[in-house]
C-alpha cells in the first residue's frame, strides 16, 4: 500500500480475542445482570450517536468531540435513567464495576499470536504506531505485554466520542504526525473502526478470524482489504 508511513490499531477483539474475556465476564455478568444489560443498552446508544449520515469526508478539528467529563456525565445520565438511580451513583457503578472491575478478568488474556513479533517488525521499518480504543487501553496494553510499541494512545472516551465518529481518528493521526491518509488503521468491526477510519480519511485493513477466514483479500466492503493472521500484516503493507 504506497504511502502508509503509519499503522494504528483498535484493542479488544483486534489485538486479542473478545471470547477469552468474555467467558471470563460470565460469573459477573450473572451477578450484575440488571447493570451489565442496562449498560450494554447505553454503550449502544452512544455509539449510534455517533454515527454520520453523510458519506462526505467530516471537516473535523484534532480534538473535536466534547470535554470528556461531559462523555462520562452523559453516560452516566443514561445509565441512571435505565437502572432508576441518581447519576452519581450511576457513575460510582462504571467507574467500580467496568473501569476498575474488568482488570481481574483481564490479566491472564494473550495476544493473538505473532502480534509483538508484528508490532516490533513494523517499528523496526520505521513505520509509526497508534492505537485507539473505545475502552482505557493503557492498563490493557501493560497486561498484554504490548505497552513499549506505541508512538500514540488514546481512548475516545478521552476525546469525547465513540467510534465511528471520525474525529478520534483525527485526533489520533494528529499525535502520531501523520497525515491520516498516510495511516492504515486495523480493526476488527466494520461499522465502528472500519467506517470510522475510512471517514477520517485513513486507510483501514479488517482483522477476520472467523473459521472461513483465509488469508488477505482485497475487501468488498469499506475496508481496503481483510486479513487473518498478523504475519500476514506487513507483508500487505510493504507490498
Amino acid at each position: 500500500m504506497g504511502g502508509i508511513r503509519g499503522v494504528a490499531f483498535d484493542l479488544d477483539g483486534t489485538l486479542y480475542a473478545n471470547y477469552k474475556l468474555n467467558i471470563r465476564l460470565v460469573p459477573f455478568v450473572l451477578r450484575h445482570l440488571a447493570f451489565s444489560g442496562a449498560f450494554a443498552g447505553v454503550r449502544r446508544a452512544l455509539h449510534k450517536a455517533a454515527v454520520k449520515e453523510t458519506g462526505e469526508r467530516p471537516r473535523v478539528l484534532p480534538g473535536a468531540g466534547i470535554p470528556p467529563e461531559s462523555f462520562y456525565d452523559t453516560q452516566a445520565a443514561l445509565l441512571a435513567k435505565r437502572l432508576k438511580i441518581d447519576p452519581e451513583s450511576a457513575k460510582e457503578k462504571i467507574d467500580r464495576l467496568i473501569y476498575r472491575g474488568w482488570e481481574e478478568h483481564f490479566a491472564r488474556i494473550k495476544p493473538f499470536p505473532h502480534t509483538a513479533e508484528t508490532l516490533s517488525s513494523l517499528k523496526t521499518l520505521g513505520f509509526r504506531l497508534g492505537l485507539l480504543s473505545d475502552f482505557p487501553p493503557r492498563r490493557k496494553l501493560e497486561l498484554l505485554g504490548l505497552d513499549g510499541f506505541f508512538d500514540a494512545v488514546f481512548s475516545t472516551e478521552e476525546l469525547g466520542v465513540l467510534k465511528p465518529d471520525p474525529a478520534p481518528f483525527v485526533k489520533l493521526a494528529s499525535a502520531m504526525g501523520l497525515p491520516p491518509e498516510d495511516i492504515l488503521y486495523v480493526g476488527n468491526n466494520p461499522h465502528y473502526d472500519i467506517i470510522g477510519a475510512k471517514k477520517a480519511g485513513m486507510r483501514a485493513a479488517l482483522l477476520r478470524r472467523g473459521i472461513l477466514s483465509t488469508g488477505f483479500v482485497r475487501s468488498p466492503g469499506p475496508a481496503d482489504f481483510t486479513f487473518r493472521n498478523y504475519r500476514q500484516l506487513p507483508e500487505y503493507v510493504i507490498g
